[in-house]
């Protein structure tokens, strides 16, 4: 935008050469001579505006690279923008994908596995295993499990616990949920905040006004002076810790929507758009249908039961189908040991395990039943836990509710005080020193009021996420 100015200012000085030079040229030459000379003239000008016009186009077409545009966030956008972009919930991710990998080793054992490879070696004498086969040019193996019941309990165990991961996939999410609508909220308590403590100031200063000019006059004592000048200070350390708690929540934001570092972030006041039911009962009935950690802890509960069936069958006999294809050589002196040589060998069939005595399978199986037991253990303590966190967060809303309408009606007499003592200040009654105090009180209620109703909002995102619902909230 700066480049239109320097172009109206060229434009100027060369129409005002143009008028001096053709002045001149009248004057001196003949009026061929002076025709011809305006002609010139004329001519230059046309080639000179591009050669200004192309030196501005550049300026004009270079981005900015001052302060990033303002960014207007609703609650809806920045939880949707949060669940895009927050780190917590890409590593949550990550965790289920390695989950559900991991599960897949142990099932691609009882998928065809076909491998190829080379044993080649130099035999001097009898041709050996020294590899567990014997020496061949090229070989194929082909292994497949079809009945290994310890095997299979550990591929469900294992997919029991892929799925397990994917619950507390819904758990991050609710956590990124409930964290930036917690940060949200209290931005804007924070920011209404600064707006009422700026309105304070103002009235301190008024306050302290009077009350100087009255010592002077001998109407007050110092005390009062150091009084208002404190009332002063202390606002002013209020305004510095909003301000730094206000710097902290927007970084917060910006980091968890993928924002850019030093956005502006413009909010609005909002309230939660979903309510947890109030009723104790059903409240916890919910939340044990719904909370991820229970979930979560039933499905490690089944897994161990998979695991312990599969290791309780490991006396039943196994099965898996083998196959080997292996290219000979001749170097290797088959021919000179055994009566007959094939340079292409080829096996298949099945291989049977019965087991007599397995000592081994035994202590598997005490060990998968005591992490039975301590799953089941850890799923009743956390259904108690839940049980009892379900009730108090119900009973923490209960009482911010109630906090909320304390600071309502605290807010509600101060505004009607100020208004009483505005009328009698019309009147003469009272000087301005009382009504500014009273306005100091009233922004004193009001941020309390503020303060109440976030923290009201926080106990309902904490009893919607105990409850399993708020998620749901948001769908």
């Amino acid at each position: 935008m700066e480049s239109t100015p320097s172009n109206e200012v060229s434009m100027t000085n060369l129409n005002s050469t143009s008028r001096g030079n053709a002045g001149i040229a009248a004057g001196v030459f003949s009026k061929p001579a002076a025709t011809i000379a305006i002609v010139l003239i004329v001519a230059a000008s046309f080639l000179s505006v591009p050669a200004h016009a192309q030196d501005a186009s550049p300026q004009q077409s270079q981005p900015s690279f001052g302060t990033p545009a303002t960014v207007s966030l609703t609650l809806k956008r920045a939880i949707e923008l949060a669940l895009q972009n927050s780190k917590d919930l890409q590593v949550a991710k990550l965790q289920t994908t390695l989950a559900d990998r991991s599960a897949y080793i142990t099932k691609s054992q009882f998928l065809p596995n076909l491998y190829a490879g080379s044993g080649a070696g130099y035999t001097y004498g009898i041709p050996e295993t020294p590899g567990g086969r014997a020496p061949a040019l090229f070989s194929f193996t082909y292994t497949e499990q079809v009945i290994n019941e310890p095997l299979r309990g550990q591929a469900k165990e294992l997919q029991e616990q892929a799925k397990s991961q994917r619950i507390l996939l819904e758990d991050a999410r609710s956590t990124v949920i409930s964290r930036t609508a917690a940060a949200y909220l209290e931005l804007v308590m924070v920011r209404h905040s600064l707006d009422l403590l700026q309105k304070e100031q103002g009235s301190a200063d008024k306050i302290l006004e009077v009350t100087q000019q009255r010592e002077k006059e001998n109407l007050e004592l110092p005390v009062e002076v150091t009084r208002s000048q404190l009332t002063k200070a202390l606002i002013t350390q209020r305004v510095l810790q909003l301000e730094g708690r206000q710097d902290e929540l927007e970084v917060f934001l910006r980091n968890q929507t993928g924002l850019q570092q030093d956005t502006p972030i413009e909010v609005t006041p909002e309230d939660l758009p979903g309510e947890a039911e109030q009723e104790g009962a059903n409240l916890v009935a919910t939340a044990m249908q719904n909370n991820a950690t229970i979930q979560a802890d039933i499905s490690d509960v089944r897994a161990k039961q998979f695991r312990l069936t599969g290791e309780k069958r490991g006396y039943y006999p196994t099965l898996e189908l083998v196959s080997t294809y292996s290219l000979l050589a001749k170097f290797n002196n088959y021919d000179q040991y055994f009566k007959t040589f094939s340079r292409d060998n080829f096996n298949a069939g099945v291989q049977v395990q019965v087991p007599i005595f397995s000592a081994q399978t035994k202590a598997n199986i005490a060990l998968a039943e005591v992490n039975l037991r301590i799953s089941e253990a850890n799923l009743a303590s956390k259904k108690q836990e839940i049980n009892a966190a379900v009730r108090q967060k119900t009973r923490h809303l209960r009482e911010r509710d109630a906090a909320k309408e304390v600071a309502r009606l605290e807010l509600q007499l101060a505004q009607q005080d100020v208004a009483v003592l505005q009328s009698q200040l019309d009147e003469g009654k009272v000087n301005l020193r009382e009504v500014e105090r009273a306005r100091v009180t009233e922004n004193e209620k009001w941020m309390a009021y503020l303060d109440a109703n976030f923290q009201r909002q926080q106990a309902q995102l904490d009893l919607l996420q105990a409850a399993g619902q708020l998620d749901k909230v948001w769908q």
